[in-house]
């Protein structure tokens, strides 16, 4: 495919804090030219902890990417590597950081080449749309995504499991200890493809093909994310959860789906 830095491409934000007090969420975006980097990260660890473990978590991302943007899966890695040192180096900052942890997940566009690679680490994910159908989303480090990962539950159990929020790995842990996933490879992008970053306040209230039809209803991401929020909003109440999660996203098109 040819380079295609004239490729059309929109972006939209949303982050609330549901029915917490607070919003441990954090999430960002940069962009140049020739390339594009966004970051939702989920924090916790109590007043004080959380919050600052997920904005770390961007803010990392986002200044080494602006100053050397990734080439590789690997590089990848390395940067989420990088960034759980980061996180793990600032509990020293105050006594009520001692035990912050964040999950991120990472998209990083070369829109000279036309690509995509992404990784994560935790809860927080991201979704792939081709054309309106969904191709793809990353796979959760988490206890019950492994049950299901080993036949022991089934998928429609990561949403309502007891146990659903206990991550085998997030940002703040042991660097033996932490599981980090990037893309295999980049991404060729082509017109109509579009991605979401959620943190799990979201994806555990809004299934795939909610996800799916309202993508179909908007116009732009802008009203696709309006869309998702009003789903968080309603099933929440349908789920009797008025102190659910805070949901965070940011959803980029690359021309219209």
């Amino acid at each position: 495919m040819d380079a295609q830095p004239a490729l059309a491409i929109e972006l939209a934000i949303l982050s609330r804090p549901g029915g917490r007090e607070y919003n441990e969420d954090a999430c960002g975006h940069w962009h140049s030219e020739t390339h594009l980097c966004c970051v939702v990260a989920d924090g916790a660890g109590g007043h004080g902890g959380g919050d600052v473990a997920s904005k770390l978590a961007v803010q990392h991302i986002l200044s080494q990417y602006s100053a050397a943007p990734i080439q590789s899966s690997a590089d990848v890695e390395d940067l989420i590597l990088d960034t759980n040192a980061t996180v793990i180096r600032h509990r020293a900052d105050d006594a009520r950081q001692a035990n912050m942890h964040s999950t991120v997940v990472a998209l990083f566009i070369d829109l000279a080449e036309g690509t995509a690679l992404w990784g994560h680490a935790g809860d927080s994910r991201l979704y792939l749309f081709r054309d309106g159908q969904m191709l793809a989303h990353t796979r959760d480090h988490s206890l019950v995504q492994s049950l299901v990962d080993a036949g022991m539950l089934g998928d429609d159990q990561l949403r309502t499991h007891p146990r659903r929020s206990e991550l085998l790995s997030a940002l703040g842990t042991d660097p033996e200890q932490l599981h980090i996933t990037a893309a295999a490879k980049a991404w060729r992008l082509q017109p109509g493809d579009v991605f979401l970053l959620c943190t799990d306040g979201l994806w555990e209230l809004v299934n795939e093909a909610e996800m799916g039809a309202s993508l179909a209803r908007s116009v732009d991401p802008q009203a696709w994310l309006a869309q998702l929020e009003q789903l968080v909003l309603k099933h929440a109440v349908e789920q009797n959860k008025p102190n659910h999660d805070n949901f965070s996203a940011i959803s980029v098109w690359f021309g219209k789906p």
